[in-house]
């Protein structure tokens, strides 16, 4: 195994880590705190209340569907890479909302120094999410990297 694969392999270990930890921290405070994301809700979403709760299922287990070697449960890494990234697109009305009416969470507004990276930022947890589950390889070289 040559050096470059051995760094991109493990460049993509730490970026799933990473992101099993975002996702299982904002898993739990979407089931144990909802009410700042009910705030943010759009009011074109049907059932806010268990809309949220079950986003943060999802967040769950998408990050626990990361963490399964593909080589005990195959492809189940790769749905959990695609599950997060298509996650991440649905709640970007909820971004955009929290952003457009500067909705106060906790009795704070964030300003735009928070929204403007927050919203430019959902891209790339989307890819993030992608080159997690090895969906995508891109920036890295190698097709088929074991992830």
């Amino acid at each position: 195994m040559t050096d470059d694969i051995q760094k991109h392999g493990l460049l993509r270990r730490i970026f799933r880590l990473v992101l099993v930890a975002f996702y299982l921290v904002a898993g739990i405070a979407h089931i144990q705190n909802p009410a700042g994301f009910l705030a943010i809700t759009p009011g074109w979403v049907p059932f806010p209340g268990q809309v949220v709760f079950l986003t943060g299922v999802a967040e769950i287990a998408g990050a626990i569907g990361l963490m399964i070697p593909p080589r005990l449960i195959p492809h189940v890494r790769y749905a959990a890479g695609i599950g997060l990234a298509l996650y991440a697109l649905c709640v970007y009305p909820a971004n955009v909302n929290h952003a457009i009416n500067n909705i106060a969470i906790g009795g704070e507004t964030a300003s735009r120094w928070y929204h403007g990276p927050r919203l430019l930022f959902q891209p790339v947890f989307i890819w993030w999410a992608l080159i997690a589950g090895g969906v995508i390889n891109w920036p890295f070289k190698k097709a088929n990297v074991r992830v």
